[in-house]
């Protein structure tokens, strides 16, 4: 599969959120783990100048299958299991349930993979197996969604849970005039990412002075399912006629969303923001359903963690605080405080710079 167009337009005049990627206290691994210990079982010494070993086995694990964001996630997993001559697998449930993922980690342990990359649809659910998984040797990277900090080696984040949290709450202030009802459309009710954004929006609407005339009336869970996302949606807006926007941050949950207030009464009257991919929502933004949302390159999510899984296998680091690899194409990572990689800030997308982009 050939890259999927990472950084199409210049940086110039691109609207780019401006995230405190330093600020790790906020991170979405934070809300994953009651243990204070990273689990990383940091063992040996590290090797920078060691080569990737070749004809490691990498097994990608995402929430679920034919998820548009996370079929974007794998493939540049894939991308990057290519480039450095391992041998790539995919598996996965079909629905985002806790335990759905647990099969799957156990069949991989069975099949001696040298590291699986998960999306963890729970933090905890998954331990158990992921840690049999270690203890047979497998590195284990989380992405997108963390586990617990005491069942995998490093966690790919996509931005830090306080700046996404700070963003979406900006993002929805700014559309609304900062006064009127707001409601939430989330995925499901355990997924990590999701419940730390949602937790870092809510706390934002309590501290931030600006948004003391926003009220949150409402969190649904789609369960990142079209067809339910787009039911929630109709509710949310039968219920709280006087709803003035709907928050998203899910890629399913704000297309879904958008798909219903296009082809509805709504249209021009509710604000609906988020997190989406350009190519899900670029027919909204030009009828004027949606005016901006945001979103890093889900590509490079996966891209980075294959990379980061095979350095590990590999003996390049050990996943300890400090240590430095090369990612392919996306240059070199440090890794942080408890086992930590921040992929970057998001990008706003709106009618100026939709077109730029391809994802």
């Amino acid at each position: 599969m050939t890259r999927i167009a990472r950084r199409v337009a210049p940086l110039a005049g691109i609207a780019a959120l401006s995230l405190v990627l330093a600020a790790c206290g906020g991170t979405t691994q934070d809300s994953a783990a009651d243990s204070s210990d990273s689990g990383s079982r940091v063992t040996g010494t590290a090797n920078p100048d060691a080569p990737i070993t070749d004809g490691l086995k990498v097994a990608f694990l995402p929430k679920q299958l034919n998820n548009p964001y996370s079929d974007i996630e794998v493939a540049g997993g894939e991308t990057a299991v290519g480039e450095f001559g391992g041998e790539y697998k995919l598996v996965g449930p079909n629905d985002a349930s806790a335990s759905s993922q647990v099969s799957y980690i156990n069949t991989l342990i069975q099949q001696n993979q040298d590291v699986i990359g998960i999306a963890a649809n729970d933090p905890n659910a998954v331990c158990p197996s992921l840690n049999q998984a270690r203890d047979a040797g497998i590195k284990v990277v989380t992405f997108d969604s963390d586990a617990s900090k005491d069942c995998r080696d490093l966690f790919i984040n996509q931005a830090t849970t306080q700046g996404v949290g700070e963003s979406l709450a900006k993002m929805t202030s700014d559309q609304i005039g900062g006064s009127g009802k707001i409601a939430i459309l989330s995925a499901t009710p355990n997924a990590t990412n999701q419940n730390a954004w949602i937790e870092v929006l809510k706390s934002q609407l309590v501290s931030n002075p600006e948004y003391a005339n926003i009220e949150l009336v409402a969190t649904v869970y789609g369960n990142d399912d079209d067809q339910k996302s787009f039911q929630e949606t109709q509710g949310l807006l039968q219920t709280y006629p006087d709803l003035k926007a709907i928050v998203s941050p899910t890629t399913v949950g704000i297309s879904a969303a958008a798909r219903y207030i296009s082809s509805s009464n709504y249209k021009d009257k509710i604000v609906l923001t988020g997190l989406g991919t350009p190519n899900q929502m670029r027919e909204y933004v030009k009828d004027g359903t949606v005016k901006e949302f945001a979103l890093w390159d889900p590509t490079d999510i996966g891209y980075l963690a294959a990379y980061a899984g095979a350095a590990l296998a590999s003996g390049q680091i050990t996943g300890a605080e400090g240590e430095k690899f090369t990612a392919g194409e996306l240059g070199e990572y440090t890794i942080g405080v408890d086992g930590e990689l921040v992929l970057g800030p998001p990008t706003v997308f709106d009618a100026a710079n939709i077109d730029q982009y391809d994802f």
